[in-house]
């Protein structure tokens, strides 16, 4: 499957090469961990059926089916759409233990994962919609 085929290929980038081919305020989230400010981003609300890539690279995240209302302000998913699509790491950036959630393809930041998500995964991947393209089925 094509799909599965992006996730296998690395892309290494220069933060220079990144910073000239993504708009500004998604440079900040992608590259530089950022956060966008809750309930403004633009896949918050979507209810359309298809899947979520990485804004940086296209790798495939998360599909529809898994999205639901968490009630945070952002873009929530209780589980990816294949093991390899993601990266977790430690973050203790703001003084609190977090888990970090990156792209596998590209190592961009997408958000964090916590564990109070619903079932099946009790998992909740809180995803910045800056670190997001949506793919309409």
């Amino acid at each position: 499957m094509k799909r599965c085929d992006k996730m296998a290929e690395k892309i290494k980038k220069s933060e220079d090469e990144w910073k000239k081919i993504l708009p500004p305020e998604q440079y900040q989230v992608l590259r530089k961990k950022g956060t966008e400010k809750p309930f403004t981003g633009k896949l918050l609300h979507n209810k359309k059926s298809g899947t979520y890539v990485c804004g940086a690279c296209s790798n495939p995240l998360f599909s529809s089916d898994v999205k639901f209302d968490s009630g945070s302000g952002w873009p929530s998913f209780y589980d990816v759409i294949s093991k390899g699509a993601v990266e977790l790491r430690n973050d203790e950036s703001l003084g609190i233990k977090r888990i970090e959630v990156l792209c596998k393809r590209c190592g961009s930041h997408l958000g964090h994962v916590f564990d109070d998500g619903p079932k099946p995964t009790g998992q909740r991947y809180c995803i910045n919609s800056l670190s997001l393209n949506f793919e309409e089925e």
